[in-house]
């Protein structure tokens, strides 16, 4: 699954002007296909909500502490009782495997390499139990299927698999608005067409190094994940991809999970506060405060202004946070305004695009450098020195 030695100085070379997460956005426009770009990096309707993720961090400037002794300063965090290297883990992203070639067991290895947290989407093209046996450490991410039946199936599948974390998402009851992927041409399955024939043809590094190559030794690659059993193919002109109405989903059926998972149980999409005591009182260990990273509500407010009210509605749990997170500053900032941990999502599926494996620990060694290069200038040795005292509002 890694890269041969022979490409490993081509991608080292590819990755040396990659001097921040922002690049590999850049880097990978040129690599992917403009449907499959579009579907990574965009948002929902006007974007209003993936804008805000990035903008409120700028909303607030560190008030730093000086001649703090910062020589021993460590950056590592424990979370459900694993002792990970980085406040940061790979948040779950649907259809990697369509990006990057084995872009799932790619972000897996990386992780597991690096002592990073990894959540493997239900949403994916790889088998799960695959990416277990990668990275036995891997959290899997579930979209619940409509029906109890298959939630329960889907449930005993992640369990015999051998995950021990669970995030079940919450937020997506119905189906998103997302403009920009139809302007994109891009749809789920892929529909074949001339426009989408030419856009491989133009691109022919993923053409030929990651979808050809797929289809060659894996076959046509099919929705695995969001069922006890496998969904429909990426590509197909009358296939339709099964959006289960997820509407009726209510408290009842989280508590139902609860009773049947045996392992952490943690609640991801929640951005009331009423909402995430709700989810601690019935059974969560842990919280996501996330908007879907923009691609859900159009205009849902940016996790980071909210955190604070989440926080202070679920002492003793663990908050975490996702969307927008680009620099160690930003993780910082999160931390600081009391989240225990954050995730990041589409730089690392651009850095595996761009260059599999390399890309995916690059992305990790940036952005544990600005980590610990922000803590040094904050006056901080430990992540748990962090407060709002560290922050001031715009």
């Amino acid at each position: 699954m890694r890269e041969s030695a022979r490409e490993a100085p081509r991608l080292a070379a590819g990755l040396a002007n990659i001097l921040c997460l922002d690049d590999f956005e850049t880097a990978a426009r040129k690599r992917l296909p403009a449907p499959v770009f579009a579907y990574i990096s965009g948002g929902v309707e006007t974007n209003h909500s993936f804008r805000e993720n990035r903008a409120v961090f700028q909303q607030w400037s560190f008030v730093p502490r000086v001649l703090a002794d910062v020589s021993q300063r460590s950056s590592a965090i424990t979370l459900f009782g694993h002792r990970y290297n980085v406040p940061f883990g790979i948040a779950p992203m649907g259809l990697q495997a369509l990006s990057a070639y084995r872009g799932d067991i790619v972000l897996a290895q990386a992780a597991a390499h690096k002592n990073v947290a990894f959540v493997m989407s239900g949403s994916s093209l790889i088998c799960l139990e695959e990416i277990c046996k990668t990275n036995p450490d891997a959290w899997f991410q579930a979209y619940l299927p409509g029906k109890q039946e298959q939630i329960v199936a889907l449930l005993e599948r992640v369990k015999a698999a051998g995950y021990r974390t669970l995030v079940v998402t919450v937020d997506t009851a119905i189906a998103a608005n997302r403009e920009n992927n139809v302007r994109a041409g891009f749809s789920t399955p892929l529909r074949p067409s001339a426009r989408l024939a030419w856009q491989g043809i133009s691109h022919p590094r993923w053409l030929f190094g990651t979808f050809l190559r797929t289809l060659a030794r894996h076959g046509m690659p099919h929705f695995e994940n969001n069922y006890a059993t496998r969904g429909a193919p990426i590509l197909s002109r009358n296939v339709l991809r099964d959006f289960s109405d997820r509407g009726h989903l209510n408290w009842k059926h989280f508590e139902m999970i609860r009773r049947l998972w045996p392992g952490h149980l943690v609640i991801k999409g929640v951005l009331d506060a009423r909402d995430a005591k709700t989810a601690v009182r019935v059974g969560a260990e842990g919280v996501i405060v996330s908007n879907h990273g923009g691609r859900q509500l159009d205009g849902a407010a940016a996790p980071l202004r909210v955190l604070p009210r989440v926080v202070e509605a679920c002492p003793g749990v663990p908050v975490m946070l996702d969307s927008g997170v680009r620099r160690g500053s930003d993780v910082l900032k999160a931390l600081a305004l009391g989240a225990k941990f954050v995730f990041v999502g589409r730089p690392f599926s651009f850095a595996a695009a761009v260059a599999g494996e390399p890309g995916a620990l690059k992305c990790i060694e940036l952005l544990e450098l600005e980590v610990s290069r922000n803590m040094a200038m904050l006056g901080t040795s430990s992540l748990d020195q962090l407060s709002p005292e560290f922050l001031i509002p715009h």
